[in-house]
């Protein structure tokens, strides 16, 4: 008698065992929404490449500052138009091999759009003049948003938060703002 009521507890919990290592279900929807929110993303990228203003028009046979961002930009509208084909007129594919979503992680989603939102608007100030001086905004806003989103994702040793922060920030700014001259 015992054996017979232990076997549906038993039953019950190798049920939820398996359900806790079972992936996300297949989604023929996700994947169109996907195709179609990418093909719009690239396509505005598109757009604003073709409004990046040139200083001087480049001569035949030269490359100007709208060349790599038009071809990373077609070259996504093209991957998204494929993706979105895929979606259409394939089935979904499955998604054994992603975890279901985790307790916390759509906050981390939304709270990782709001941090980069504020990162973007602060970054708009250009500079700030405190105490007498013009102080650039880019290198502080940059090192406090990859601070910022490493403590939001589960990093806690200060050290290599400030290491890595500092020098990923530095080597940018140094990059495109001072040899590359693209106004940060």
């Amino acid at each position: 008698m015992s054996h017979a009521d232990s076997t549906p507890a038993v039953e019950h919990a190798e049920r939820v065992e398996q359900d806790e290592h079972q992936g996300a279900p297949a989604s023929r929807p996700l994947e169109i929404v996907f195709g179609v929110v990418s093909l719009a993303f690239s396509a505005g990228y598109l757009f604003l490449t073709t409004q990046i203003p040139l200083r001087r028009e480049a001569l035949p046979g030269q490359i100007d500052a709208r060349f790599w961002p038009m071809v990373i930009a077609v070259t996504a509208v093209v991957i998204s138009l494929a993706v979105l084909a895929m979606a259409i007129t394939r089935p979904a594919p499955g998604r054994e091999d992603l975890d279901r979503i985790q307790p916390g992680g759509t906050t981390r989603v939304i709270l990782t759009l709001v941090i980069t939102g504020a990162f973007i608007a602060v970054w708009s100030l250009g500079s700030v003049i405190l105490f007498g001086y013009r102080i650039e905004v880019f290198p502080v806003a940059a090192a406090l948003l990859m601070a910022t989103l490493m403590l939001l994702y589960g990093h806690r040793r200060w050290l290599s938060l400030i290491i890595y922060s500092v020098s990923v920030t530095a080597f940018v700014y140094v990059v495109f703002g001072m040899l590359l001259r693209i106004p940060l």
